[in-house]
């Protein structure tokens, strides 16, 4: 039999790999009674962890949420998990959570066994994170963003788009999504009756949250497919439509934007871009023939690159010197 302290530690550990636990099973498994189960369940309870008996006929044991976070008990590869997502956090845009994650990660390597310090200890030597300019993110926005996606509950927020154009927006939210290193909300407009795609760092929420709503199915049938769509086209500065002269299916793997088929053989592209020379860098890496129909600044930069090509493509490189 485990000694008190070890049979603790065990049974939080069962309960932790999963919802629900019978008794009968819990006393198995630690080769006790069943009326010691219980009194190790309240011994746990004490000491702050919320577990709920579960009726009927076999009853049981649930560990719920409670006022306080507990401990947590994590295996080898759980530990070394966090303890890379709380060093990456530590580099976030998130704004605030960099202190807290280096917080937490002192607490957590402070307690690591020496096998697991070292596995941790040489993924981050052996990483270099690149920093940007992204703008970052307030965490109270995010999570009350996330709690109205949990609860299916309108929220309002004051809204600026990228031409400094602010206004007050009221949303059926559905999903968060981050995507190279920005957050994004993608939700259904009550006011404009269709799917928008908002910037995180661009919103101020304005407590409390409205009325619940019954969600929708998501747009295009998957929010990844919908905001890909969304950050190649309509969400940029500048817009631009290509003809590519090849099928559609070939075309919508090659970049980012709006495809739409004219026949079996050619397309139309809308992507957009913060600045004509990206949008060119974009469309260059389609294999197949365009013909750039709008706006004029956008063929003529592609003019201008293209002489550019064509004279460095010409140069002959250099004779090599006799050995």
């Amino acid at each position: 039999m485990l000694e008190t302290s070890a049979r603790l530690l065990r049974l939080l550990s069962l309960l932790q790999t999963r919802p629900d636990r019978a008794g009968a099973e819990l006393a198995e498994r630690l080769g006790v009674a069943a009326r010691t189960v219980r009194r190790d369940v309240e011994r746990l309870r004490s000491l702050g962890y919320p577990i709920h008996a579960i009726p009927g006929v076999s009853g049981g044991y649930r560990l719920g949420a409670g006022a306080r976070m507990p401990p947590l008990l994590l295996d080898d590869e759980e530990a070394v998990a966090v303890a890379v997502g709380l060093h990456t956090a530590a580099g976030s845009s998130v704004v605030g959570i960099e202190e807290a994650s280096v917080r937490a990660l002192a607490k957590l390597e402070q307690v690591l066994p020496s096998r697991l310090r070292h596995r941790v200890g040489a993924l981050r030597s052996s990483t270099v994170t690149i920093g940007d300019d992204e703008p970052s993110v307030p965490p109270d926005v995010l999570t009350v963003i996330a709690g109205a996606c949990r609860a299916s509950e309108r929220p309002r927020f004051d809204y600026v788009r990228h031409d400094g154009a602010a206004s007050l927006r009221l949303v059926e939210p559905h999903r968060l999504v981050s995507w190279s290193q920005r957050w994004y909300l993608v939700a259904w407009d009550t006011e404009r009756d269709g799917w928008r795609t908002f910037r995180v760092d661009r919103i101020r929420p304005r407590p409390p949250t409205g009325p619940r709503f019954t969600p929708r199915d998501p747009p295009e049938g998957d929010v990844a497919t919908y905001l890909y769509h969304r950050i190649g086209s309509v969400m940029w500065p500048i817009q631009a439509r290509v003809l590519v002269h090849a099928p559609v299916e070939t075309v919508a793997g090659q970049t980012m934007g709006v495809v739409e088929a004219i026949d079996e053989h050619s397309c139309l592209l809308r992507v957009g871009g913060e600045t004509v020379p990206l949008l060119t860098a974009w469309i260059g890496v389609i294999d197949a023939d365009f013909e750039i129909l709008d706006p004029p600044e956008f063929a003529e930069h592609a003019r201008r690159l293209a002489e550019r090509y064509r004279r460095a493509a010409a140069k002959r490189p250099p004779a090599a010197e006799p050995q």
